[in-house]
């Protein structure tokens, strides 16, 4: 197999036909054995019902349908274990990404060898409301993972299939592929200016709550990948800074007790009645939970059986 080309889609029935269309004329016009996978996230519009009717008029469609809307990650995820393609595109279904783009996407991995290439929208065809939260993403995002890209978040790229295959992505990861891919040391990554198409159907599935919700999921791979399988190293730190920072408050509140009873002969204040008292007791108990949150981090594997089982009703061809 050639490529695969992975589609997660949400209510996007009006738009199937079209754009598997096109991708029959474009993939086939390359002379290329292909197979495109449309992954259904619980749509409600119709969209299975539409999948198996193109799947019918050409077997190269296969579909995999989740019992409930579990979103594009998961969707990616599911879509990636079923791809045997040597090349793996993946492209939005509401018809702003272009598969014209495609044959050049598989010579740069092909030809220029890269492990990685990113589409990159350059000229957007977006309401304000979704374009300047994009940039300002954009920018955090490459700030953080010292990845440099334009467009993280494009739906539109194409992969070496060692990479989809060896990469896990949940939650809300699929807008940091790049970045799990470079930490998992694909370092070939490159970028492809493409051609974004206003939005034909339906509407678009952007909202405030996935903005936020990025800059927390950006915030969680980098801490997995620092500290992923070394969490004593981030919470030992810690809570050795607190319980160092407790001691020594314990230790000028003796010295100073001690200093008034012994040296001066005056009468000392007790230590209870002291604010330090209080800040260095509860820097030490913060310390020694640290430490235990640590050793307990150490037992527990994030590679948890059931981080990307998830309930699929059926299955076509995949």
């Amino acid at each position: 197999m050639d490529i695969s080309v992975v589609i997660p889609l949400l209510n996007e029935r009006e738009s199937l036909d079209e754009l598997v269309a096109k991708l029959h004329s474009v993939i086939g016009a390359m002379g290329k054995d292909y197979e495109v996978i449309l992954v259904d996230d619980g749509s409600r519009d119709g969209s299975w019902e539409e999948i198996m009717r193109l799947r019918a008029t050409n077997s190269r469609v296969k579909g995999i349908r989740f019992g409930r809307n579990y979103g594009k990650s998961p969707a990616l995820n599911e879509g990636f274990e079923a791809a045997h393609g040597n090349v793996v595109i993946t492209m939005d279904a509401d018809l702003q990404d272009d598969p014209d783009e495609i044959p050049e996407l598989y010579r740069m991995i092909t030809v220029d060898g890269l492990d990685l290439v990113s589409g990159w929208k350059k000229e957007r065809h977006d309401p304000i409301s979704k374009t300047v939260p994009t940039k300002l993403f954009n920018w955090a995002t490459r700030r953080m993972s010292h990845v440099d890209l334009h467009d993280f978040n494009c739906g539109l790229k194409a992969y070496r299939q060692a990479v989809v295959k060896n990469i896990e992505v949940f939650g809300e990861m699929h807008r940091y592929i790049p970045f799990i891919a470079y930490k998992e040391g694909f370092r070939k990554i490159g970028e492809k200016v493409v051609r974004h198409h206003a939005r034909k159907h339906g509407k678009t599935k952007f909202g405030l709550n996935r903005f936020i919700n990025g800059f927390l999921d950006l915030l969680t791979i980098a801490f997995i990948f620092r500290f992923g399988k070394k969490p004593m190293h981030f919470f030992g730190a810690l809570g050795t800074l607190m319980f160092v920072l407790g001691s020594l408050s314990a230790a000028w509140l003796l010295t100073e007790k001690a200093w008034h009873t012994w040296v001066t002969e005056t009468l000392a204040p007790r230590v209870s009645d002291q604010a330090l008292f209080y800040v260095g007791l509860t820097a030490m108990v913060i310390g020694v939970q640290l430490f235990t949150m640590g050793f307990v981090a150490e037992l527990v594997s994030r590679n948890s059986p059931e981080r990307n089982r998830y309930r699929v009703e059926e299955r076509a061809g995949c």
